[in-house]
């Protein structure tokens, strides 16, 4: 027999955080959709504020993730979007050893400098040792679109590789942002919702 609370069967995920991208906000795309349902389940959510989103800077951003995060355990999941997946990617690698991580979700993720974006450049200029990360985190999913202007199918599938991570594609989402149509994600809320 399984253990019933209040707000249903005991989950595993207990704590959500979610990393937006370049030039977006924590109220952008589906992201308040997320945090919505995700609230409405009884867990945890935080949509990191990343400080000037059309200008990042890496130590600013990464130190707003970090803050977000602090120490990760086996029931927090980051939720990560675009330039959001590298930043949460550096902020791991930085923590002390060891940790661990429910799980990563990373949507249009990717690490290297992207042809569509030079202005960004600066920003991914050094690399992340992911495979590194891949011991301390559960479960990993990359999640990428046959259709995406900026991040090439191949970017993601290099991640997914490296990461050892799930790759799960979904043919016509663009960039999945709000005017690409995105602004529910019920394929992310289903892997956090999965034991």
């Amino acid at each position: 027999m399984s253990k019933e609370t209040n707000t249903g069967p005991t989950r595993s995920v207990q704590r959500v955080i979610i990393v937006h991208g370049y030039e977006a906000s924590p109220d952008a795309n589906w992201f308040p959709w997320l945090q919505g349902e995700l609230q409405a389940e009884g867990i945890d959510v935080t949509v990191v504020p990343l400080p000037a989103p059309d200008d990042p800077e890496r130590a600013a951003w990464e130190n707003a993730v970090g803050a977000a995060l602090g120490a990760p355990d086996g029931r927090t999941v980051i939720v990560a979007h675009s330039l959001g997946a590298v930043t949460a990617l550096r902020v791991l690698a930085a923590l002390p050893e060891p940790w661990e991580l429910g799980g990563l979700v990373m949507v249009a993720g990717f690490v290297k400098p992207l042809e569509a974006l030079p202005e960004l450049d600066r920003y991914l200029a050094s690399d992340v040792n992911v495979e590194r990360l891949a011991q301390s985190i559960r479960k990993r999913t990359v999640i990428r679109s046959e259709t995406d202007p900026y991040v090439p199918p191949a970017a993601s599938d290099d991640l997914a590789k490296r990461l050892g991570a799930r790759l799960q594609v979904h043919p016509e989402a663009g960039h999945f942002m709000a005017k690409d149509g995105v602004t529910s994600f019920p394929a992310v809320l289903d892997l956090l919702r999965s034991p």
